[in-house]
């Protein structure tokens, strides 16, 4: 989605080539989103980004209903007002809801778990079809994009980039944008760029059958204390023990240790049984050292610009993030979809 995003926002200024390095695009954390769009999703820094990407998911159709409910339990009420605290001035609207209103929004309730805060303008994302929506602008557009062309060399050679793949495919560029998710750090010391210290991490998630199915007015289940989450897929139900495990930038897979922590967990919240695990997956999230985005121009090297460090909310944040990075690239003002933005906020130099 990073590589995608930012390509079609600068195909109509610029000649763009997308190198992808696996055999056809999005097959890492892109296709394996929990694909929701939630305001409060990756803390108070990072909601703007949310917040000004939800008018075009939704004039493009790519959102629908869903609603979060942020719980907590009775023995950790501060988890609740440290949330209200952290979005008090966003203009996010939350609603604190009690037993009752908790229990009518989530059947099967488990004793214990008394109070949430209730996010009405959750959507779910169509991520396919976002995805593909900026695959085609980049098609029209002209951008040419190359599959399976990982890249092994990137050199800057009087002015320009000469880049390599491991099959020896070779090409030139002006400016080297790495969009590259978990292997950012990877890419940038190839190119000879001080890496930022962008870390990957595993996310696990499983799809059950349960009884009973979700309904499909279910919300978005998210635990405060951020131990799980959870939301119903077309009458089966994805859940996710929340889980941030260090790891290499890999092609990611579940662990049985992760798939087994999500099912006890779900299950001290609700008194539903889990039938069968029919699926399960992993993907890496990828974070800078203060766990916000990077998007900008590298102090050391302006002709390497970083789109990185997105974590779990660079599908929600897409169209505002490639927007403004687009805007850095070319040195054009804000629109409509970037002007509350602080585009220093995320500049690599903030790390010095």
């Amino acid at each position: 989605m990073a590589g995608a995003s930012v390509a079609a926002e600068l195909a109509p200024h610029a000649r763009v080539v997308l190198l992808e390095a696996e055999e056809r695009p999005g097959y890492h954390a892109t296709g394996r989103s929990a694909a929701f769009w939630a305001e409060s999703y990756g803390g108070p820094l990072v909601q703007p980004l949310t917040t000004a990407s939800g008018p075009y998911l939704a004039q493009n159709g790519f959102l629908s209903e869903r609603g979060a409910l942020n719980i907590a339990r009775e023995d950790q009420p501060e988890l609740v007002r440290e949330f209200l605290a952290e979005f008090s001035a966003s203009g996010v609207r939350m609603e604190v809801l009690g037993e009752e209103a908790v229990a009518a929004r989530l059947p099967g309730l488990r004793s214990g778990w008394r109070e949430a805060v209730w996010e009405p303008d959750c959507r779910d994302i169509d991520v396919g079809g976002l995805h593909a929506h900026y695959l085609a602008l980049c098609r029209q557009g002209g951008v040419r994009t190359l599959t399976r062309f990982r890249l092994a060399s990137a050199e800057r050679r009087h002015g320009t980039w000469v880049l390599a793949s491991d099959r020896g495919e070779a090409l030139t560029c002006d400016t080297l944008v790495d969009a590259a998710g978990a292997w950012a750090d990877d890419v940038a010391i190839l190119a000879g760029v001080r890496p930022l210290g962008i870390a990957p991490y595993r996310r696990t998630v499983v799809q059950l059958r349960t009884d009973p199915a979700p309904e499909d007015d279910l919300p978005l289940v998210v635990d405060l204390a951020g131990s799980f989450y959870f939301k119903p897929e077309s009458g089966r139900l994805w859940l996710s023990p929340h889980d941030e495990t260090p790891s290499p930038a890999v092609d990611a897979a579940p662990e049985e240790l992760d798939v087994a922590l999500a099912i006890d967990r779900f299950e001290k919240v609700v008194d539903w049984r889990v039938l069968q695990v029919e699926h399960r997956w992993a993907g890496l999230r990828s974070f800078a050292p203060d766990r916000l985005p990077v998007y900008g121009r590298d102090p050391g090297e302006p002709s390497f610009f970083w789109f990185a460090g997105q974590g779990g909310f660079g599908i929600q944040t897409a169209p505002a993030a490639a927007r403004l990075a687009a805007g850095s690239l070319l040195g054009l003002d804000g629109d409509a979809l970037t002007a509350q933005l602080d585009a220093e906020r995320y500049s690599p130099a903030r790390f010095g």
